[in-house]
């Protein structure tokens, strides 16, 4: 079985003091006995002080991106060895942001999963297409084409340490929200890929959804058959919403 990942992505949010109010409530309205393992993705600055709040509890924490370098003069870069030092034990990639806002290839993405992977972490690595591309028929080939790279450049071996996740560009803050039943044939499709890879790990990697998961439409989407948690933007930021979709969890 499968186990479901509730992960909150934080992006370019937070405060010393939110954090510590945001994440003593996280910890203390985790249900006693969860069938969730809960993540929090914070921004670099913050990773230490994550590990200092949450080291005594179930939630695991991570960061947003990584360099694709070991070290060196890369001026404002994040190494894999400096989020193992915070305590960090996954690290997101390829986030639709990033792919758009920092013009991330396929295969810049892949290589970061391969680092993050070679150094200890799990990358979460992110697939999704835009609007124009849902509308235009294109969902499979522009996710299928994200996710073979990552296929491509990885072990069989070093794939059993990835998660995976679906965000549709179009229903991220937008308001948008796949179906359910939309959102599962993505999911179905992304696994029948990697199943094409080695059927073992068709079966094992965790495949996230990241399009607007909330309190309200949580359940419905967690329990559709391949959606195996959630990637979570905007209700990660309240303790409320957030332990509404862990609370989700069946």
């Amino acid at each position: 079985m499968r186990r479901t990942l509730i992960a909150g992505n934080w992006k370019m949010n937070g405060s010393f003091a939110a954090n510590r109010s945001l994440l003593t409530e996280i910890v203390a309205g985790l249900p006693a006995s969860s069938s969730a393992d809960v993540l929090v993705c914070a921004p670099a600055p913050y990773l230490a002080q994550c590990a200092d709040v949450l080291a005594a509890s179930p939630v695991a924490w991570g960061a947003q991106d990584l360099s694709v370098h070991a070290q060196g003069a890369y001026t404002g870069e994040v190494s894999a060895a400096m989020l193992l030092d915070c305590g960090c034990r996954y690290v997101i990639v390829g986030h639709s942001e990033r792919r758009a806002y920092h013009a991330e290839s396929d295969q810049l993405v892949a290589q970061k999963a391969l680092r993050a992977v070679e150094a200890g972490l799990k990358p979460v690595v992110c697939v999704g297409e835009t609007l124009e591309q849902r509308e235009g028929g294109q969902t499979n080939q522009v996710v299928g084409a994200q996710l073979d790279a990552v296929l491509a450049l990885l072990t069989v071996e070093q794939l059993r340490n990835i998660v995976v996740a679906y965000e549709p560009v179009w229903a991220i803050g937008t308001g948008k929200t796949a179906t359910p039943q939309m959102a599962q044939d993505v999911h179905a499709f992304l696994r029948q890929q990697i199943a094409a890879k080695d059927q073992e790990l068709g079966v094992s990697v965790q495949i996230l959804y990241g399009g607007s998961m909330k309190p309200d439409n949580a359940a419905e989407l967690l329990s559709m058959a391949d959606i195996d948690g959630g990637l979570i933007g905007g209700a990660a930021l309240k303790s409320a919403d957030f332990l509404a979709i862990v609370g989700a969890v069946k």
